[in-house]
């Protein structure tokens, strides 16, 4: 929900401050990403900030272009199962590559104090 929140708000300032139309453009597709990617259980391995996890790789933040993910997605022969066009849109995935984009980087563990006792 916060991502959610913080790319409504990000739109609505970006339209009051004359936000190029692009930008709003990707907002919109970051949020329709991050609801095909839950919808899609796409969490279940990689994390709901696609962290990466034992089952799945880490696909945020900086993801890979979006052609490695069209052919990937598509064609994997690796624990994770093909996605056909039929099951997931490229537009879903054109999405669910902006919303990858869209995490930010975490904090770097030298900056966090309890860390670095």
């Amino acid at each position: 929900m916060k991502l959610q929140n913080f790319l409504t708000s990000l739109v609505i300032v970006g339209g009051l401050m004359g936000m190029p139309v692009q930008a709003q453009s990707d907002l919109a597709a970051a949020e329709k990403g991050k609801t095909a990617f839950v919808q899609n259980g796409c969490w279940q391995c990689h994390g709901f900030s696609g962290q990466g996890g034992v089952a799945g790789a880490k696909l945020a933040p900086e993801p890979k272009p979006l052609e490695f993910y069209n052919v990937f997605v598509r064609y994997s022969n690796g624990p994770m199962p093909p996605y056909s066009a039929k099951v997931l849109s490229n537009q879903d995935l054109s999405d669910i590559h902006a919303y990858l984009k869209y995490i930010p980087k975490g904090l770097d563990y030298k900056s966090i104090p309890l860390l670095n006792q």
